[in-house]
């Protein structure tokens, strides 16, 4: 029987990953090549769809390499990425979507660019039905919002592009030259009706955005359905043949969770971290979740609705809060000498302070909401805050800082637990994958925050496994995407809460809900000057 192997791309915020899988889950090969985010101004976050292909292709290259099997032994390829929007014209080049200049090569509004608030706003002024599948509300991370605002302030652009893809059905237009959209891309951040089969037409003509159905794609793909073979040209470029599938596409985080869930779907709640936090959750039948998204029929696994809650920032906080310390510097000659992560001294000096005091974090508070709140509160102005703060500026302070901040990135993980199951979700489980994961400390606040145990998946890569699974049903290979996870999937290790910690964190996190009501009444106190 031949063996198959099954390439699986998973393109995030920083950079491209690909990874070679076979029949069994063994992963053989896992490369990495980084992609540049450009800042021209606040708010403003643009990426280049050339060079993600460029280093698509090279990440592709090596992964073969490294696996040391044939190009043509790869059967298919899976992408998945963040939900960040490109803009391309009729002959396939991108179009500047800046208007502070007009480098083609920045083609890409990226996921967490908040350019749109007054679009954002004025599509959720028009309270269309089509806002109940959105927790109420659309986000100022989708797309709609961007589109608007691409016609509002560069109109003679926005005339000019042919189609307004999601990166993930970019990655496989620019694969296979098939214009086709994802399901999963549509439904969650297109205001796409998955269970009606339809757009909202009176949410898109309120706003003036009829026109908009013209420029995404026309075919839309269901999961795990094949969107054809790899075209000459890419097939040239990454180093493979014209045999292999490509699947149609998906979301990172999704791809995560449908890696995380598909073997026992109910009651599990798929925790993927990484720049951002998103946590998905299907069921059988639709949930409204206030300020949770979804639910989305069949956009994270076929025959389930889904619903997704999420956090703007968790990795980017840890990253930005040790940015801002005085004694960063000192971090980071230490971990250079000791030839160790950053990651690894920080969690030795908790251990260490521990030692001398069990409960480091009583006094020292943070409100994670420095991107906005996502999730439960939909609110992208919201602002984070820390309270406790002393003169201290040494090793002991900056671990404090940094236990702090990883506990408050748990707390807003669990206020959206408490909010889905309050609404009629019954979470029984929690599966986790994603940069969290590499940190010991951080799973252990995560289950003692939560309350519950954490199950990881043995492949560290979850979200590249999940792509690849994508593949392997598009193959044909197994007949269902279940059927791919249960061959390809195995569990890992499980994070046990420990309960002597309970009544700590459940006062802890009074104070986190509170901090937010505090942080609203500055904001409000100050409104007049905004």
């Amino acid at each position: 029987m031949k063996e198959h192997y099954f390439m699986g791309v998973d393109v995030g915020s920083a950079s491209v990953r690909a990874g070679v899988f076979t029949q069994a889950g063994e992963r053989l090969a896992f490369a990495v090549r980084p992609i540049n985010q450009f800042r021209p101004a606040p708010k403003r976050v643009e990426q280049s769809s050339r060079e993600i292909w460029q280093q698509t292709c090279e990440a592709i290259r090596e992964a073969v390499r490294q696996a040391g099997i044939s190009p043509q032994a790869v059967a298919s390829i899976g992408f998945d990425a963040t939900c960040s929007l490109v803009a391309i014209d009729e002959n396939g080049n991108g179009i500047p979507v800046s208007e502070l200049g007009d480098d083609a090569c920045h083609d890409i509004i990226m996921w967490m660019d908040h350019r749109a608030g007054d679009e954002t706003a004025e599509l959720n002024a028009t309270t269309d039905e089509a806002l109940n599948f959105v927790g109420g509300e659309i986000s100022i991370e989708m797309q709609l919002p961007k589109a608007l605002w691409l016609k509002r302030h560069l109109p003679e652009r926005y005339q000019k592009a042919w189609r307004l893809f999601d990166l993930a059905d970019f990655m496989v237009w620019r694969a296979t030259g098939i214009d086709a959209a994802s399901v999963c891309t549509l439904a969650c951040k297109w205001n796409y009706l998955s269970h009606k089969k339809a757009f909202s037409d009176s949410l898109l003509e309120a706003v003036g955005l009829g026109e908009l159905r013209q420029k995404i794609p026309p075919t839309i793909l269901e999961l795990g359905q094949p969107a054809g073979r790899l075209s000459t040209e890419a097939a040239r470029e990454c180093g493979l043949t014209t045999d292999a599938i490509v699947a149609g596409g998906i979301i990172d985080a999704h791809a995560g969770g449908l890696a995380l869930v598909s073997t026992r779907p109910e009651g599990s709640l798929a925790v993927i971290s990484g720049t951002s936090n998103c946590h998905m959750l299907v069921s059988a039948d639709p949930v409204m979740v206030p300020g949770v998204w979804g639910p989305y029929w069949g956009a994270m696994l076929p025959g389930y609705w889904l619903n997704e809650g999420g956090q703007s920032a968790a990795g980017s906080l840890v990253e930005w809060t040790l940015a801002q310390h005085a004694y960063r510097a000192e971090l980071q000659q230490l971990a250079r000498r000791q030839n160790c992560s950053e990651y690894q001294l920080l969690n030795q000096w908790v251990s260490d302070l521990e030692q001398r005091d069990p409960l480091p974090t009583r006094a020292l508070h943070v409100l994670a909401d420095h991107h906005g709140n996502r999730s439960p509160r939909s609110d992208p102005d919201a602002r984070g805050a820390i309270i406790g703060l002393t003169l201290g500026q040494g090793r002991d302070e900056l671990a404090r800082l940094y236990l702090a901040t990883l506990q408050s990135i748990a707390y807003g993980t669990r206020h959206i637990i408490e909010t889905m199951n309050q609404s009629g979700h019954h979470i029984s489980r929690l599966v986790m994958c994603g940069g969290a994961t590499k940190n010991p400390l951080w799973l252990r606040e995560y289950a003692n925050v939560t309350g519950c145990d954490i199950e990881l998946s043995a492949e560290e890569d979850a979200v590249t496994l999940g792509a690849a699974l994508l593949g392997a049903a598009a193959a044909g290979v197994f007949p269902s995407l279940t059927q791919a996870a249960h061959a390809l999937v195995r569990p890992g290790d499980v994070i046990r809460t420990d309960p002597r910690y309970a009544d700590f964190h459940q006062a802890k996190y009074q104070v986190y809900l509170k901090l937010y009501q505090d942080a609203q009444y500055a904001w409000q106190q100050m409104r007049r000057w905004r």
